[in-house]
This record gives structure tokens, C-alpha cells and sequence, in this order.
């Protein structure tokens, strides 16, 4: 089969299609073959050397995935049957033609989606959940502040903040950016190249602060997000776009507002609290992407690239220029 592949760790030029052996499906396990995978801010740090699977993962690109199952392994105990359409999580090995998969993470395509759009949805609005449901603890009438609000994952957790009751604001580079999550339900956006967002959530809150951030930068950021976050506040982290270090009164201040910081990656979980959250996802948000409920949820899609043009697919995604997800065709 083909997948994408580097030989040495650096920028999106490393990255070319190579042919490898499709894997097989053990016990429990079903062979999906892929029709199109998406693009993760995993997929850039692997490539260049700065985060490396998980133990026993494939090594091949690709935390996401839909097609039709094309085998199922010995013991296969669920419904699943060959032919199914279906979209996945995956620790690695989305960006191939062929993955092998716990048929437990198996997802179903919601009735109106397209393949492309399905693969836009597991690694994102999973993530979005989990950080808003199973860690955040979302209530009715909660502010939440979103950091990269026109990412997957903040185009996600926008939608299922509303659902949820909560009043979802974003930060963003750009107008276009913040345009773009105001129309998914944002109730306010701040362009953090031009004012500081910290100020502009306590405008907003009118002195109160947030109840919950998602914060994905890290870093640069703790000193405004400990300002912004209400007393009892929950702040979680989930990725360090913008560095891993920090100096100055961190605990202090967060003590001062009996702040909680909650970190967590989704990656590395093992099995069984995967499938504890595939299982409530398709349960209680799954059914609201078809194009009959009332409260309609859209994986929101920026660019389709064929796979062999998986250098530019990287080098657009590093530029930040996307709203929304990035997919990648695999051929038939």
C-alpha cells in the first residue's frame, strides 16, 4: 500500500509517498481502507523529530480516518461487516491506504457527511469533548474561552459549547478567523495580534472572568489566562504551541483564584478510555451531525489536498492560514 513517509526528521520537503506493507487486522481488530485522513499539529511535531508515537503505534502519519471496512480480524464480536462505511482514532497510521483498528473506536458516518468530512471529525471534535465534558465539566451558563477558536478543535469545541448551554469566546490572528467562529457561535472574538485578550474576556465578563479555558499555546499565555479565569475557575491545557516555559508567580496567582489546571493529550490514552469516549460521542453528540437534527453540528473544512500533495498540505498548515481542518484524499 502506499503511505506517507519521511526518512529524516525536518520540514514538509522530507515528506513523500512510499510503498509499505498493508498491516493486518489481529484479534479484535478490523482493516480499514482509508479514503481520507486530516491533518493535526501531531502530524508537523512528528516530522520534525518532536513527538514520537506511542508504544506499539504505527509510525506512519495520521491520528484520523474514514473509509469502508475492508476485513475484519478473528473474534470481531460487534456489527461491524465489510463495506461499512466508518471513521476512526487513530495513535498513528491514518495517512496510508490501509489501518488496522480496534473495531471498539470504530465510529459510524452520520447520515449527509461526506467521507472527506467525516475524516475531519474524530481526532478534532473528540478532543473538543473531551476537554469541554469529561475534563471541563461544562455547565449551562459557563464562559468559555477558547484559544485558536478557527482550529478544528476550536471550530468544535465552539459547537459543542453552545450545545452544552455555555458562551463560547475564541481568540484568533485575523478578522477573517474570528468572522468565521462568530458565525459557528462565538459570542465574542479577540485578535490577540491586536489587543490583549485577557483585558477584553474581563470586558466581556464584566470583571468576572471565565469558567473554563482551553488552551492549547501554554507558555506565552499563562499570565493572561490566570488573569482572565473566575475564582474556582478550570483551565485546561492540551497542547504548547507557544513554549513550555514560564517565569513569574504562577501558583500564587492561580491559588489566589482556587484555579484548578488540568493538562491532558489524547494520544496516549490507552485503549479502554478511548473507547469509553468513542462510546459517549457517539451516543450524545454523534447523532446531531445528521443533516435531520434541528441542532446541526458541521466539521468545518478548509482545504482537500490529495495525498501526493502532502508537502504543501504541511507547509499550508504551518503557515496558520486555516479555519477549520485540513484533509488529505487517499487514492482508491
Amino acid at each position: 500500500m502506499l503511505a506517507v513517509h519521511f526518512d529524516e526528521p525536518g520540514g514538509p520537503e522530507n515528506l513523500y509517498l512510499k510503498e509499505v506493507a498493508k498491516p493486518s487486522p489481529v484479534e479484535g481488530e478490523v482493516l480499514l481502507k482509508v479514503a481520507a485522513s486530516a491533518l493535526n499539529r501531531a502530524d508537523l511535531l512528528q516530522r520534525q523529530g518532536r513527538y514520537a508515537p506511542p508504544p506499539g503505534a504505527s509510525s506512519i502519519l495520521g491520528l484520523e480516518a474514514s473509509g469502508h471496512i475492508a476485513e475484519l480480524g478473528p473474534a470481531c464480536q460487534g456489527h461491524w461487516k465489510i463495506g461499512d462505511p466508518a471513521m476512526v482514532l487513530l495513535p498513528g497510521g491514518g495517512q496510508a491506504q490501509y489501518v488496522t483498528v480496534p473495531e471498539e473506536l470504530l465510529m459510524p458516518i452520520p447520515a449527509g457527511l461526506t467521507l472527506s468530512q467525516a475524516a475531519a471529525i474524530p481526532e478534532a471534535w473528540l478532543t473538543a469533548f473531551q476537554l469541554l465534558h469529561l475534563l471541563g465539566n461544562v455547565q449551562a451558563g459557563d464562559s468559555v474561552l477558547i484559544h485558536a477558536g478557527a482550529s478544528g478543535v476550536g471550530t468544535a469545541a465552539i459547537q459543542l459549547a453552545r450545545m452544552a448551554g455555555a458562551i463560547p469566546l475564541v481568540t484568533a490572528g485575523s478578522q477573517h478567523k474570528l468572522q468565521m467562529a462568530e458565525k459557528l457561535g462565538a459570542a465574542a472574538g479577540f485578535n490577540y495580534k491586536e489587543e490583549d485578550f485577557s483585558e477584553a474576556t474581563l470586558k466581556f465578563t464584566k470583571g468576572a472572568g471565565v469558567n473554563l479555558i482551553l488552551d492549547c499555546i501554554g507558555g506565552s499565555y499563562w499570565e493572561k489566562n490566570v488573569n482572565c479565569l473566575a475564582l474556582d475557575g478550570r483551565w485546561i491545557l492540551y497542547g504548547l504551541m507557544g513554549g513550555t516555559d514560564i517565569s513569574g508567580p504562577l501558583f500564587s496567582k492561580l491559588l489566589f483564584k482556587r484555579g484548578s489546571l488540568i493538562t491532558t493529550l489524547l494520544r496516549s490514552r490507552d485503549k479502554k478510555y478511548k473507547q469509553t469516549l468513542v462510546e459517549a460521542f457517539t451516543e450524545h453528540i454523534l447523532p446531531h451531525f445528521s443533516t435531520k437534527s434541528p441542532q446541526r453540528l458541521l466539521p468545518v473544512l478548509d482545504r482537500v489536498y490529495p495525498v501526493t500533495a502532502i508537502q504543501e498540505a504541511h507547509a499550508y498548515m504551518e503557515s496558520n492560514q486555516n479555519v477549520g481542518k485540513i484533509v488529505l484524499q487517499l487514492p482508491r
